[in-house]
């Protein structure tokens, strides 16, 4: 089989080639940095203990919610503009880059305002959160990976972010070593987004651009926030969906239960990431396939699911299967709830993977107003859920609260706007048909 599969390699496109190349870069920077949490993630749960280790994720988790103001739902759409208006790059980035440092500081001030009132004499609260919260500014320069992925050139974002985790890595291993209280570990989170910024503006440089080229349109800002804002509402649900459980587990339980609940989690992102890679990479062909005929581009939408669950099927059955010895040889006994955890949070990974490929064919039909409606109904879902569950069954009622909402948002709201059958039936074949999976790119 393998020495089919690489004999069908030789016969790609250049297209599928370049996608491969690319994804290749994501691949390894993933793979170094699941690596580097192995030898100083799990050696600092470890460190940290269940309680303090649950305050970490705690305030990590927290600022999180306010990531779509980060983002500001931009990633899809300047991807999709720098490809189909390649003069307008500059323009788009210098607006892009704008935009974002205008959201990252509305919400350092949100996410601190919150905090204060939900525990008001909690001052280590206030310190670590508003700490993540300032690093967070940094993000604007994410402008740049935007640009490396419309020319699927995610080398240059890759060798960035791999310098930042290998520097960082040290520096939390040397906080270990010199038993550092919790708040340095929280520097040095803050420490791997600027370091990964200024290499992202370094290999800008060597690419041959410059940032001084950047210009900031208010014409386009309205444009983009125009489409984007549906996208900034959905990702927020979308954000609350994945997070809110975790702050909801801590605030209603209590630090130790969400230490044993994030670790479980971290496990699973730690295999999750392999469908976020395609579909970055993917973005730039699904949106050239559209322009071409809708046959190729659902052709290729398909067979992008066929694959997602495929990558789901290979990576949740280990997971369900041997989850207690891999929690405990990581992290040890004091973790064994986690392990009791894992194998529920490997089906999550089946609503997960569609759930990214399926981001591809909102931004290049357009459907963001539809997108905000299934978010919001996935968030409000989960809330309740978690309300509703995490009092009687702590952990695993958060994640059952969690994989049920994200059902909800996939695929059951589908069935009720006929404008998007054909992509739910594009998700429906791809999980009946995986053995069809086309990896020759001529046709599909």
């Amino acid at each position: 089989m393998l020495k089919r599969l690489v004999v069908k390699l030789q016969h790609y496109n250049p297209n599928v080639k370049k996608v491969l190349k690319n994804s290749s870069w994501l691949v390894a920077q993933r793979a170094i940095r699941i690596v580097l949490e192995l030898f100083v993630g799990i050696w600092l749960a470890r460190y940290l203990g269940v309680e303090e280790f649950g305050i970490y994720i705690y305030a990590l988790s927290f600022v999180d919610l306010f990531a779509p103001l980060f983002h500001l739902g931009l990633p899809n759409i300047v991807v999709r503009d720098i490809v189909r208006q390649p003069s307008s790059m500059n323009e788009i980035l210098g607006t892009t880059f704008i935009l974002k440092l205008i959201g990252a500081i509305i919400s350092f001030f949100l996410a601190l305002s919150i905090i204060m009132y939900l525990r008001p004499g909690d001052t280590l609260f206030h310190v670590l959160i508003g700490i993540i919260a300032v690093g967070k500014i940094v993000n604007a320069f994410e402008a740049i990976d935007f640009w490396f992925q419309s020319q699927i050139k995610s080398k240059y974002v890759a060798i960035s972010k791999i310098t930042a985790y290998c520097l960082v890595s040290l520096l939390k291993v040397f906080l270990i070593k010199v038993q550092a209280p919790l708040i340095g570990f929280v520097i040095a989170f803050v420490l791997e987004t600027v370091i990964s910024s200024i290499m992202l503006v370094i290999n800008y440089r060597v690419s041959g651009l410059s940032l001084k080229s950047w210009s900031f349109n208010i014409q386009r800002a309205k444009s983009i926030l125009n489409e984007s804002w549906p996208v900034l509402l959905s990702a927020t649900a979308i954000i609350i969906q994945s997070r809110i459980d975790q702050v909801m587990l801590g605030q209603m339980i209590n630090e130790s239960e969400l230490g044993q609940y994030s670790v479980a989690m971290r496990l699973i992102e730690a295999v999750a990431f392999v469908p976020g890679i395609i579909c970055q990479s993917m973005a730039p062909v699904i949106s050239k396939s559209k322009l071409i005929s809708n046959q190729l581009y659902y052709d290729r939408l398909t067979n992008l699911y066929r694959l997602m669950f495929i990558i789901f099927v290979i990576t949740a059955v280990p997971i369900f299967i041997f989850s207690r010895p891999i929690v405990l040889l990581l992290y040890g006994q004091e973790y064994t709830l986690a392990s009791q955890l894992l194998p529920l949070f490997s089906i999550r990974l089946f609503f997960t993977n569609f759930g990214v490929a399926k981001n591809l064919f909102i931004a290049n039909d357009s459907l963001f107003l539809y997108s905000l409606i299934t978010g919001l109904l996935g968030a409000v879902t989960n809330i309740v859920c978690n309300y509703i569950l995490i009092p009687r069954y702590a952990s695993i009622g958060a994640l059952w609260a969690t994989i049920f909402s994200f059902g909800v948002m996939t695929f059951v709201s589908d069935i009720f706007y006929p404008r998007i059958y054909s992509n739910f039936r594009a998700m429906i074949i791809g999980i009946l048909t995986p053995f069809r999976l086309k990896i020759n790119s001529k046709k599909n």
